[in-house]
């Protein structure tokens, strides 16, 4: 009888016990936090592009914007300083070069040679500091337009760098490579600036 009545108290010891755990488990996964995300992509349009990057340059910049609304004081204030992190990548954007062949003479003429310019600006913001009012604060107008203003930034420091004058020097390289190659192959590679002739 003895032994019956440990048999049965160490039966339910480990019920007990199981018990305990399954709710300890049903109880951490009902704490856990649940997220729900939805993803649609939506293509708009697919196109061709022909542009050649030269250059890449990387950027990191300090950019703060405050303003304030009615009166110009600290309840009515807000401030944000942020720093920008870029990488810029320029180069020449070939939609716009013009090429004419003149097979009797074997003269490639490139008209209207592009100029260097900015392809893409590629950035992210970290928020170092971001002061509201006691009667105004940051909505996501605000973080949209410093998103913006940040990449204009980032543009308006890229083009007063040395950048563009890096990337046309780059690009004068790959015009006397393609010299090279078509001298090879007996023809003549020329630059012109005026338009293209009309037929």
């Amino acid at each position: 009888m003895q032994k019956l009545k440990t048999i049965l108290y160490f039966a339910l010891g480990i019920s007990l016990a199981f018990t305990v755990y399954l709710t300890y488990q049903w109880w951490q996964d009902l704490s856990k936090e649940h997220t729900q995300q939805n993803a649609t992509v939506l293509l708009d349009k697919i196109q061709k592009v022909a542009k050649l990057t030269t250059v890449e340059g990387s950027f990191s910049e300090i950019y703060e914007k405050s303003s304030f609304q009615y009166f110009d004081i600290l309840p009515f204030q807000k401030k944000v300083l942020v720093r920008v992190k870029a990488k810029v990548s320029a180069g020449y954007d070939f939609d716009q070069l013009a090429l004419e062949v003149d097979s009797a003479s074997k003269i490639i003429w490139i008209n209207a040679m592009p100029e260097a310019k900015i392809l893409s600006i590629d950035h992210d913001l970290d928020y170092y500091d971001i002061t509201e009012g006691l009667f105004v604060s940051l909505d996501e107008a605000d973080y949209n337009q410093i998103q913006t203003e940040a990449k204009e930034f980032i543009r308006t420091k890229a083009g007063a760098s040395t950048l563009l004058a890096e990337a046309s020097a780059q690009g004068q390289d790959l015009l006397d490579m393609l010299s090279w190659i078509t001298a090879a192959a007996g023809w003549q590679l020329k630059v012109r600036s005026r338009p293209l002739l009309q037929q």
